[in-house]
């Protein structure tokens, strides 16, 4: 089983989660009420929808780590799968995602996102 289906797995038991199509079109994806919240792409390469508040808040911890690929002016981040690791922070991303989509988010980050990293 690669790193993506075992993360895959483990987050398709999350209330908040349903599969869904990536708009894309690559893919399985995860969803939200509110958007889109994660596309796997690949065994390895996973894209991430953040707002933009929560990648100011986070930049430096994104940007410094070696998992994750920060695309200037995309709501989306790429995490690459390489250690058991990186599904641990995948996860924890996920969690920031959900809240950063959830209720009481930032007037404006609700604007659709352009299309994932992807692309």
């Amino acid at each position: 089983m690669t790193l993506a289906s075992r993360a895959m797995t483990r987050l398709a038991t999350w209330p908040d989660l349903a599969e869904s199509l990536p708009s894309c079109g690559t893919g399985r994806a995860l969803c939200a009420a509110q958007c889109e919240i994660i596309h796997f792409h690949s065994d390895h390469d996973v894209d991430l929808h953040l707002t933009d508040r929560a990648i100011r808040r986070f930049g430096d911890h994104l940007k410094n780590s070696t998992a994750i690929r920060v695309v200037p002016g995309s709501r989306w981040v790429t995490i690459h799968l390489e250690v058991d690791s990186d599904i641990d922070l995948l996860l924890t991303l996920v969690s920031v995602a959900l809240q950063a989509h959830g209720p009481g988010h930032v007037t404006g980050d609700d604007i659709p996102s352009a299309n994932c990293n992807d692309r």
